[in-house]
């Protein structure tokens, strides 16, 4: 998918919503657990009841490693539920890959060849021919980690050197020499608040996939607020405060409520 067909469908769907499915086993509803596939069976409820207020998921590889060959089964099989029945729909391995070009060879090939993601999460430490291998495929996504919304991201992203610039912003300039925003975005927590101010300083058009707001206690509205650009240049995910609104039977009807309450939310601020 290109930057300015997810744009498009930012537009149309009134909505930068990106739901993470964070599919926990000991969090959906019990009542799941006695079918073959009970994080297939939560996932695609959840798709279901939410894809008309969201524009991209994002399944977390954790959650599905954690359950060996049949938690990946599971993350294969709800990938190509979406591809088949939501095709307009951005999808993310949230897997934070990066490692030594061929072993990140490797990786790209698992995501974009096998699986036909349209992006994963690349961890920038250990340079550019650990990213290079993920960008090699045309109108796949790189999304470099940034700034994060966890509490240690001040143990090494916020550090400064000798002339004051701190590690996150020389990731944002140095990554920029590896790939276009055509090709690229970057991980930005939305507990950072006023800080996107800092980030569109040395990364004004790209897109930005921001984490944290509802159960982290990150603010959609400071998001908006200093995150957005022209092409809107944001996907907000929400993970616990959709998937988890309820623990019952009626699990899927209150994600369709929580995801249409943000939707609405960002339908303000696209104005």
């Amino acid at each position: 998918m290109t930057k300015q067909q997810l744009f498009e469908n930012i537009k149309r769907k009134q909505s930068f919503l990106c739901v993470g499915l964070d599919t926990d086993i000991k969090k959906i509803p019990q009542h799941l657990l006695n079918g073959e596939d009970p994080i297939f069976a939560f996932n695609k409820a959840i798709i279901d009841a939410t894809a008309d207020y969201c524009v991209a998921y994002k399944p977390n590889l954790a959650f599905y490693e954690s359950l060996g060959a049949k938690g990946l089964l599971a993350f294969e099989k709800t990938v190509d539920y979406i591809r088949k029945n939501y095709p307009d729909q951005f999808i993310i391995a949230d897997a934070k890959r990066g490692d030594i070009g061929n072993t990140s060879e490797m990786y790209a090939r698992s995501f974009f060849d096998f699986m036909d993601l349209d992006a994963v999460t690349v961890a920038p430490y250990m340079g550019e021919d650990s990213v290079k291998p993920f960008l090699i495929y045309p109108e796949k996504w790189v999304i470099l980690l940034a700034l994060t919304s966890n509490k240690g991201s001040q143990d090494f992203q916020m550090t400064e050197d000798k002339n004051g610039e701190r590690l996150f912003e020389k990731v944002l300039k140095k990554s920029q020499e590896w790939a276009t925003d055509e090709q690229m975005m970057y991980v930005v927590g939305a507990t950072q608040g006023k800080m996107f101010e800092d980030i569109r300083k040395y990364a004004p058009n790209h897109f930005l996939l921001v984490p944290g707001v509802g159960a982290q206690g990150g603010s959609l509205e400071e998001v908006a607020k200093y995150g957005m650009n022209s092409q809107c240049g944001l996907l907000v995910n929400s993970s616990r405060q959709i998937i988890y609104a309820d623990n019952t039977e009626k699990f899927a009807e209150a994600a369709r409520i929580e995801a249409k309450k943000v939707q609405e939310e960002m339908a303000g601020y696209l104005k």
